[in-house]
């Protein structure tokens, strides 16, 4: 009769690949003291960078997600508003003339369309 095998215990995705250091059960410190090694929010706040025509935002082009999300609109309202020309879409050239297919949108030109919006409605 041959030795009973065991079945082998399922590692987490960090230890299997090496990435787990430290004794197990105890959180690692990062270099800031925290445990988790991610700062918290209130030490992020001022990232030394003050351009103040951004806003919040570090980046200057947003996505059709990131756009809809600073509208506080759908997806689709963004791609209809870019569809009527009424939102303009930043165009990225490629090397061989063509462009970048994704849908890229400028800061400035979505405080410009609620600007207008605004003075719509009043």
């Amino acid at each position: 009769m041959s030795p009973a095998r065991t079945a082998p215990t399922a590692l987490p995705l960090a230890a299997a690949s090496g990435r787990l250091r430290g004794r197990p059960g105890r959180p690692r410190k990062g270099l800031d003291g925290h445990s988790s090694g991610i700062t918290p929010a209130s030490d992020r706040m001022d990232s030394g960078r003050n351009d103040s025509s951004l806003g919040p935002h570090t980046t200057r082009l947003l996505d059709v997600r990131a756009a809809a999300a600073y509208l506080g609109v759908s997806t689709w309202t963004v791609r209809d508003l870019e569809a009527a020309g009424s939102l303009p879409r930043v165009r990225v050239p490629l090397p061989n003339g063509r462009e970048l297919r994704k849908l890229l949108f400028d800061v400035r030109d979505l405080d410009r369309l609620i600007e207008t919006w605004k003075e719509r409605v009043a």
